[in-house]
């Protein structure tokens, strides 16, 4: 794979070359039409395009990403777009085809996509693939958030000041954000930093602020467990004394539950310590149906359970 450059963490976004005659190309009531794959990508795009961009994401709250398979009003959506913004690293999987025919035809931008690879989690259960979940480590979504700024400046360079001043003000929040995440998780005693869930979406946020983690499932849901893995993990919460696991918003809840009754059955008492958002936000109008809310609240969740 290509390396690409690291880009500035606190550079709300590198200049770029305008690409000339775009600048009204597709607006509709003075906006550039923007649709985004996962709800924490539509969040950078509405707050870095602001008044000047109207963004609609495909994945609402609940919806599982690595599942997911676009419908007609999906392609629809993406064919009057002006620009597309989605994740990458293989998190929309059975979306790819349609990404790259669309490429062809207008900006679809895989905010990923200039992470620097020796960042990006690859551990061995994962078949070769890039772990795409990296919204949980807020500084690597910061780069993501400048992606989107440098997208819209390609396609609409008048506005380019203002999306400057937009993404600023909000990598500013995401610093701030990174630094109650960090505090907060580690206020936990080190020997109860395990972080329990249904799928393996936490590493980032393990390696980036001190955690174990600890997933039944692989990097997607689209992948098998079977008795052996549930029997692991329960002789881990055993071992380790653990005292809570997690249910998470887009992934069903038997497996925890089941593993919870087999914690049960050897004597060691686990609780659900509550609902994690991991590939999808919160709804729309809830402080949880933002990127900032979803990871405060996943933050706060784990600390009040496990601390």
């Amino acid at each position: 794979m290509i390396l690409f450059l690291m880009v500035g963490m606190l550079m709300a976004c590198s200049p770029q070359k305008t690409v000339q005659g775009t600048e009204e190309k597709g607006k509709t009531d003075g906006k550039i039409q923007a649709v985004a794959t996962i709800g924490m990508i539509s969040d950078i795009v509405h707050n870095v395009g602001g008044e000047h961009v109207a963004v609609e994401g495909l994945m609402g709250p609940g919806v599982d990403p690595h599942l997911y398979k676009a419908t007609q009003g999906d392609i629809a959506k993406l064919e009057k777009a002006d620009i597309i913004f989605y994740n990458g690293l293989n998190l929309e999987g059975k979306m790819a085809d349609i990404f790259v025919r669309m490429a062809s035809q207008k900006p679809a931008i895989a905010v990923s996509e200039k992470i620097e690879e020796k960042v990006l989690r690859e551990p061995p259960e994962f078949d070769g693939h890039y772990d795409p979940h990296i919204w949980f480590d807020v500084k690597l979504w910061m780069q993501a958030v400048e992606r989107v700024c440098d997208g819209l400046i390609e396609l609409d360079g008048a506005h380019k000041a203002d999306y400057e001043k937009n993404a600023a003000a909000y990598l500013k929040k995401l610093e701030e954000l990174d630094k109650y995440a960090r505090v907060q998780l580690q206020s936990i005693p080190q020997e109860s930093r395990v972080l329990v869930t249904a799928h393996d979406a936490f590493g980032y946020l393990g390696d980036a602020y001190g955690m174990e983690v600890v997933g039944l499932q692989g990097i997607s849901t689209d992948a098998e467990y079977g008795l052996r893995d549930v029997q692991n993990l329960v002789n881990l919460l055993v071992t380790k004394k653990v005292k809570a696991v997690f249910v998470e918003s887009s992934v069903s809840p038997k497996a925890i539950e089941a593993v919870v009754q087999g914690a049960k059955e050897k004597g060691h008492d686990v609780k659900v310590g509550g609902e994690l958002f991991s590939d999808a936000m919160g709804e729309a109008g809830t402080e949880e149906g933002t990127y900032i809310g979803m990871v405060r609240h996943n933050v706060d969740t784990i600390v009040k359970a496990l601390k």
